[in-house]
Protein backbone atom coordinates (compact mmCIF):
# COMPACT_ATOMS: atom_id res chain seq x y z
CA UNK A 1 0.00 0.00 0.00
CA UNK A 2 2.82 2.41 0.88
CA UNK A 3 4.50 1.57 -2.41
CA UNK A 4 1.32 2.50 -4.29
CA UNK A 5 1.11 5.83 -2.46
CA UNK A 6 4.76 6.54 -3.26
CA UNK A 7 4.34 5.60 -6.92
CA UNK A 8 1.12 7.56 -7.46
CA UNK A 9 2.86 10.91 -8.14
CA UNK A 10 5.03 9.13 -10.69
CA UNK A 11 1.94 7.63 -12.35
CA UNK A 12 0.16 10.98 -12.32
CA UNK A 13 3.29 12.65 -13.68
CA UNK A 14 3.22 10.26 -16.61
CA UNK A 15 -0.27 11.47 -17.43
CA UNK A 16 0.76 15.12 -17.05
CA UNK A 17 3.42 14.81 -19.73
CA UNK A 18 0.56 14.54 -22.16
CA UNK A 19 0.19 12.34 -25.11
CA UNK A 20 -1.12 12.13 -28.57
CA UNK A 21 -4.34 10.28 -28.98
CA UNK A 22 -3.85 6.74 -30.25
CA UNK A 23 -5.06 6.15 -33.77
CA UNK A 24 -5.46 9.86 -34.49
CA UNK A 25 -2.28 10.58 -36.47
CA UNK A 26 -2.17 13.09 -39.27
CA UNK A 27 -2.34 11.62 -42.74
CA UNK A 28 0.71 13.56 -43.93
CA UNK A 29 3.15 12.55 -41.19
CA UNK A 30 3.84 11.38 -37.68
CA UNK A 31 2.53 14.49 -35.93
CA UNK A 32 -0.57 13.80 -33.85
CA UNK A 33 -3.81 15.45 -34.89
CA UNK A 34 -5.24 15.55 -31.37
CA UNK A 35 -3.06 16.07 -28.30
CA UNK A 36 -4.39 16.24 -24.74
CA UNK A 37 -2.12 17.19 -21.82
CA UNK A 38 -3.07 17.24 -18.14
CA UNK A 39 -0.93 19.93 -16.49
CA UNK A 40 0.01 18.92 -12.93
CA UNK A 41 -2.97 16.59 -12.42
CA UNK A 42 -1.94 15.92 -8.82
CA UNK A 43 -3.09 19.50 -8.11
CA UNK A 44 -6.49 19.17 -9.79
CA UNK A 45 -9.40 20.06 -7.51
CA UNK A 46 -11.24 16.71 -7.65
CA UNK A 47 -10.78 13.71 -9.95
CA UNK A 48 -11.24 10.81 -7.54
CA UNK A 49 -13.47 7.97 -6.45
CA UNK A 50 -13.30 8.63 -2.69
CA UNK A 51 -12.60 11.61 -0.45
CA UNK A 52 -9.42 10.12 1.03
CA UNK A 53 -7.62 9.02 -2.15
CA UNK A 54 -5.47 11.17 -4.44
CA UNK A 55 -6.61 12.03 -7.95
CA UNK A 56 -7.21 8.91 -10.02
CA UNK A 57 -5.06 8.09 -13.07
CA UNK A 58 -7.89 5.82 -14.27
CA UNK A 59 -10.39 8.69 -14.36
CA UNK A 60 -7.85 10.95 -16.05
CA UNK A 61 -7.19 8.22 -18.61
CA UNK A 62 -10.89 7.90 -19.33
CA UNK A 63 -11.25 11.67 -19.79
CA UNK A 64 -8.16 11.69 -22.03
CA UNK A 65 -9.63 8.96 -24.25
CA UNK A 66 -12.99 10.76 -24.40
CA UNK A 67 -11.41 14.09 -25.39
CA UNK A 68 -9.40 12.32 -28.10
CA UNK A 69 -12.58 10.72 -29.43
CA UNK A 70 -14.41 14.06 -29.47
CA UNK A 71 -11.46 15.75 -31.15
CA UNK A 72 -11.42 13.10 -33.85
CA UNK A 73 -15.15 13.57 -34.36
CA UNK A 74 -15.35 17.38 -34.44
CA UNK A 75 -11.96 18.60 -35.69
CA UNK A 76 -11.71 18.42 -39.47
CA UNK A 77 -9.05 16.31 -41.18
CA UNK A 78 -5.92 18.30 -41.94
CA UNK A 79 -6.15 20.30 -38.70
CA UNK A 80 -4.45 19.69 -35.37
CA UNK A 81 -5.88 20.32 -31.91
CA UNK A 82 -3.76 20.80 -28.80
CA UNK A 83 -5.54 20.83 -25.44
CA UNK A 84 -3.91 21.59 -22.08
CA UNK A 85 -6.18 20.84 -19.12
CA UNK A 86 -5.18 22.81 -16.01
CA UNK A 87 -7.96 21.80 -13.58
CA UNK A 88 -10.87 19.41 -13.22
CA UNK A 89 -13.54 19.39 -10.53
CA UNK A 90 -15.99 16.52 -11.00
CA UNK A 91 -19.72 16.99 -10.50
CA UNK A 92 -20.81 16.33 -6.95
CA UNK A 93 -18.71 16.07 -3.82
CA UNK A 94 -18.18 13.87 -0.80
CA UNK A 95 -20.06 14.82 2.37
CA UNK A 96 -18.21 13.12 5.23
CA UNK A 97 -20.69 14.30 7.87
CA UNK A 98 -23.07 11.56 6.66
CA UNK A 99 -20.76 8.98 8.25
CA UNK A 100 -17.89 6.71 7.26
CA UNK A 101 -20.08 4.56 5.02
CA UNK A 102 -20.48 7.62 2.74
CA UNK A 103 -16.76 8.35 2.18
CA UNK A 104 -17.03 6.83 -1.32
CA UNK A 105 -20.47 8.23 -2.21
CA UNK A 106 -20.45 11.29 -4.47
CA UNK A 107 -23.43 13.52 -3.67
CA UNK A 108 -24.67 15.63 -6.59
CA UNK A 109 -26.18 19.00 -5.75
CA UNK A 110 -26.39 22.19 -7.80
CA UNK A 111 -23.59 23.76 -5.73
CA UNK A 112 -21.21 20.95 -6.80
CA UNK A 113 -21.25 21.55 -10.55
CA UNK A 114 -18.65 20.02 -12.89
CA UNK A 115 -15.84 22.36 -13.92
CA UNK A 116 -12.96 21.94 -16.37
CA UNK A 117 -10.29 24.59 -17.07
CA UNK A 118 -8.40 24.25 -20.33
CA UNK A 119 -6.43 26.01 -23.03
CA UNK A 120 -6.56 24.95 -26.67
CA UNK A 121 -4.99 25.69 -30.03
CA UNK A 122 -6.49 24.65 -33.35
CA UNK A 123 -3.83 24.61 -36.06
CA UNK A 124 -4.67 24.51 -39.77
CA UNK A 125 -2.88 22.48 -42.43
CA UNK A 126 -0.32 25.21 -43.13
CA UNK A 127 0.72 25.51 -39.48
CA UNK A 128 -1.21 28.70 -38.68
CA UNK A 129 -3.28 29.00 -35.52
CA UNK A 130 -6.90 29.02 -36.69
CA UNK A 131 -8.34 29.35 -33.19
CA UNK A 132 -7.01 29.46 -29.63
CA UNK A 133 -8.13 30.37 -26.16
CA UNK A 134 -8.73 29.56 -22.51
CA UNK A 135 -12.05 28.12 -21.44
CA UNK A 136 -13.75 27.52 -18.09
CA UNK A 137 -16.27 24.83 -18.95
CA UNK A 138 -19.10 24.24 -16.50
CA UNK A 139 -22.86 24.00 -16.25
CA UNK A 140 -24.79 25.02 -13.16
CA UNK A 141 -27.88 23.18 -14.48
CA UNK A 142 -25.99 19.93 -15.04
CA UNK A 143 -28.54 17.92 -13.05
CA UNK A 144 -31.28 18.82 -15.55
CA UNK A 145 -29.36 17.16 -18.38
CA UNK A 146 -30.48 13.83 -19.76
CA UNK A 147 -27.15 12.02 -19.83
CA UNK A 148 -26.50 8.51 -21.02
CA UNK A 149 -25.44 6.08 -19.74
CA UNK A 150 -26.70 7.00 -16.28
CA UNK A 151 -24.17 4.73 -14.56
CA UNK A 152 -21.09 6.39 -16.15
CA UNK A 153 -19.05 7.96 -13.32
CA UNK A 154 -17.96 10.81 -15.63
CA UNK A 155 -21.31 11.32 -17.39
CA UNK A 156 -21.67 15.02 -16.51
CA UNK A 157 -18.07 15.89 -17.41
CA UNK A 158 -18.31 14.03 -20.71
CA UNK A 159 -21.58 15.79 -21.51
CA UNK A 160 -20.21 19.30 -20.95
CA UNK A 161 -17.06 18.40 -22.89
CA UNK A 162 -19.18 17.07 -25.76
CA UNK A 163 -21.09 20.36 -25.79
CA UNK A 164 -17.83 22.34 -25.72
CA UNK A 165 -16.46 20.44 -28.72
CA UNK A 166 -19.72 21.01 -30.64
CA UNK A 167 -19.85 24.72 -29.80
CA UNK A 168 -16.16 25.53 -30.16
CA UNK A 169 -15.68 23.81 -33.49
CA UNK A 170 -19.11 24.53 -34.96
CA UNK A 171 -17.66 26.47 -37.91
CA UNK A 172 -15.26 23.62 -38.53
CA UNK A 173 -17.77 20.77 -38.53
CA UNK A 174 -21.09 19.82 -36.95
CA UNK A 175 -23.52 22.38 -35.56
CA UNK A 176 -23.99 22.81 -31.82
CA UNK A 177 -27.33 22.32 -30.13
CA UNK A 178 -26.69 22.80 -26.42
CA UNK A 179 -25.98 25.63 -24.00
CA UNK A 180 -22.90 24.73 -22.00
CA UNK A 181 -21.31 27.67 -20.19
CA UNK A 182 -17.86 28.52 -21.52
CA UNK A 183 -16.07 31.76 -20.67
Amino acid sequence: MKLLILLLPVLLGAVSVGSACPGVAAASGPAARITVVFVQPQNFTDVKYTKAEPNSPALLGELHAFMCKMGERYVPAGMQLEIKVSDIDLAGDFEPWHGPQFDHVRITRDIYRPHISLEFRLIDGSGNVASAGKREINDIAYQARLVRPPDDYLRYEKDILRDWFRNEFRGQGREAKSAVCCR
